[in-house]
């Protein structure tokens, strides 16, 4: 299969961010079928055009391209591997996985899926709902660059970075940086506010002086602007950004690297889920330091 026979694109998980993302194929002019396990959520696209069907598997026969990006490592096996799932259904297409999952099992999805003579990529992406919006996700892959390729055209679609760090698994161990370095930038957007609210100062107004200097960045400038509105609906769950930093722990642990910074904010923001706070956004750590 070339990038010039993809006509057919399968989406499979429609929250947050995987609505925006399959509304951007179905813009760009793609066949769109799809499949979320809330029916309701493909409503919209639907009616713009896009096909439901009852199953991963059917998606995936149906597809040149199938996108997953659900919510867990469980959920990622389920929609690969399970009797109605994709390996088992899909003909010919090349399966590309956006999820944040863990490495290996990146590399179990790419070794089943070339037993079919089918192509694979695991493509996680960073920006949250904004990027997924605005089509300027950042996506890290992993795979070879012969299926890398085939696939770009579609990628572009989503994301503005779009860059293949190595073979299979290698894109979810670049997400584990990501993650690794939002979670220590996240905890000191949050110490740095609540340290300004404490001495007396207007966050805004910090924030303005400090958003354009080094500490600038997506955390300071976006995050903490919804911090200091008190603002913590969901552009990332909270649940889902520990199930992130569970597996760079993991991940860290195989290769004896202690990495103090991504242990405190799993840490706290396991005392957020304990507060039933676990379908906040990440930006609701704030609420640990001015309660």
């Amino acid at each position: 299969m070339t990038g010039s026979t993809i006509k057919t694109i399968g989406f499979i998980g429609l929250g947050i961010m995987g609505q925006s993302m399959a509304g951007h194929i179905l813009a760009g002019g793609f066949g769109l079928n799809v499949y979320n396990r809330t029916k309701s959520k493909a409503d919209g696209l639907v009616s713009r055009g896009a096909k439901w069907f009852d199953t991963p598997g059917e998606v995936a026969a149906h597809s040149d391209l199938v996108i997953t990006i659900v919510g867990f490592p469980r959920d990622v096996e389920e929609v690969y591997f399970g009797p109605q799932g994709i390996i088992a259904h899909a003909k010919n297409a090349i399966l590309v996985d956006m999820t944040t999952s863990s490495p290996s099992l990146a590399r179990d999805i790419a070794q089943e899926a070339a037993k079919k003579g089918l192509g694979a990529l695991d493509a996680p992406v960073s920006g949250g709902d904004v990027g997924a919006r605005d089509a300027k996700l950042t996506i890290m892959v992993g795979g070879s660059q012969e299926v890398f390729e085939q696939a770009l055209p579609v990628l572009r679609l989503m994301g503005t970075s779009i860059i293949l760090q190595g073979g299979a698994g290698m894109g979810q161990h670049t997400k584990m940086c990501n993650q690794i370095v939002i979670a220590s930038n996240i905890m000191g957007v949050a110490e740095g506010l609540a340290y300004a609210k404490k001495v007396g100062l207007d966050p805004s107004t910090v924030l303005q002086s400090i958003g354009g200097g080094a500490a600038s960045g997506f955390q300071l400038n976006v995050l903490g602007t919804r911090m200091i509105a008190g603002d913590y609906a969901p552009g990332f769950y909270i649940e889902h950004f520990i199930k992130d930093l569970t597996i760079a722990l993991a991940e860290a642990k195989k290769l004896d690297l202690d990495l103090p910074g991504l242990s405190q904010a799993k840490k706290l923001y396991d005392q957020m889920v304990a507060k039933g706070l676990g379908r906040d956004g990440t930006q609701g750590l704030l609420q640990l330091y001015i309660s």
